[in-house]
């Protein structure tokens, strides 16, 4: 069911760049919360499943293996796992972790009102321009965080439910600013 209240926010900095494993979106996003906030946000196992296309088996709070599994449409089951490491964790403002060929880093900076979150997605077997469909599906998830952390949360928008939420044309507005086909 779609939330007929909920659009888009503007379109937010993003680049994209070549990597070792690939191409990196570089998505920017300031969130007006604080920084012990949003990284609960991208931490619990209960937050994650309310705005995130994934959710993890426990709380993404120390190094090591890392169970993780992709929601689907259907109200936000888990659809699959799959086997991912936290490579790097310091609270509250360093959070990277990798599931199958990806890499996520999620950078935390306060700033005076909020905090700057800075995601580095590093994707690897794709070609450069999937960095467009990245950012718009990054764009759409970190609004329902912030509407999660603001007290007003609506569930995840994943698969071919962000459809219904502008998806596609965020994911062409991306494009034109990352200069993708």
């Amino acid at each position: 069911m779609t939330n007929t209240t909920y659009h888009p926010s503007p379109l937010v900095p993003v680049h994209r760049q070549r990597s070792d494993d690939g191409w990196t979106l570089v998505f920017t996003r300031d969130l007006p919360h604080a920084p012990e906030a949003v990284w609960r946000a991208l931490t619990s196992p209960d937050q994650l499943r309310q705005w995130s296309p994934y959710t993890a088996e426990h709380e993404l709070t120390a190094e090591g293996a890392a169970s993780l599994s992709m929601l689907d449409g259907g109200g936000g089951e888990p659809a699959a796992s799959m086997d991912g490491t936290v490579r790097r964790y310091d609270r509250p403002r360093l959070l990277e972790h990798a599931f199958g060929d990806d890499a996520l880093r999620w950078e935390l900076t306060p700033i005076e009102d909020g905090t700057r979150l800075v995601l580095r997605h590093t994707f690897a077997g794709r070609d450069g321009d999937w960095a467009s469909a990245l950012a718009a599906g990054w764009h759409l998830c970190l609004d329902v965080a912030d509407a999660l952390l603001a007290g007003a949360p609506f569930g995840p928008i994943v698969g071919d439910q962000a459809r219904e939420y502008g998806w596609d044309e965020l994911n062409e507005r991306y494009a034109k600013v990352l200069g993708a086909a």
